[in-house]
């Protein structure tokens, strides 16, 4: 597999896995249908459209790929149809959200540098495209968005899309690779909200 269709795969994985997430919330929140899949498609593409009018790549592949939306509006929908099978949907919500936040660090981050984007600012860009998403989720949902609580969320991003950045240099930047750092940073958010790991918050 090239390392554009890579990045493709992994990019439409993401869409997918942060659209469940989103749809999952929906659903938590008892939103009708057109609710949960609306949802599902901010939290999907949010990131991706922010990052790609940061780095002028116009329009944005949200609207200019019709496999980006087909795939969020699906997953949503499915997530509706299918959540009474699914079991602790803030559990689901949870480890969608992870999956979703290393996999879009992985492609803003690469989509940045192949723009010709320096790399503290790819890095930058790569933690936008991970988190954007999750926030939208969570404004639209009403709750307060992870990237703002005392989680490990975004420094996960952070440090992942340094690691991205060193790959890149180096010119690994194959499916494995990739597939390995997007892994990486899921189990490391995983491992943060199981021990509670946080950042230092002001004392009152």
């Amino acid at each position: 597999m090239t390392g554009g269709n890579a990045l493709l795969v992994a990019d439409l994985i993401g869409v997918a896995v942060f659209a469940a997430s989103g749809a999952s919330a929906g659903v938590a929140k008892r939103l009708d249908l057109f609710g949960v899949a609306f949802v599902g498609f901010a939290a999907a593409l949010g990131g991706g459209i922010l990052r790609d009018l940061v780095i002028g790549a116009a329009p944005p592949l949200a609207f200019a790929d019709w496999r980006y939306a087909v795939t969020a509006v699906a997953v949503s929908v499915a997530v509706f149809w299918l959540h009474p099978t699914l079991h602790r949907v803030r559990r689901s919500v949870l480890a969608l959200d992870a999956a979703g936040l290393g996999l879009f660090t992985v492609t803003g981050t690469l989509k940045a540098l192949d723009a010709g984007v320096p790399e503290v600012g790819a890095c930058l860009v790569g933690m936008l495209t991970a988190i954007g998403g999750g926030l939208t989720r969570d404004l639209l949902t009403g709750q307060i968005p992870a990237v703002l609580q005392r989680e490990i969320y975004a420094v996960v991003a952070l440090g992942g899309a340094v690691l991205v950045a060193v790959l890149h240099r180096f010119q690994l930047t194959g499916l494995l690779p990739l597939a390995a750092s997007a892994a990486l940073m899921t189990v490391v958010r995983l491992l943060a909200l199981h021990r509670r790991w946080s950042a230092p918050v002001a004392v009152p």
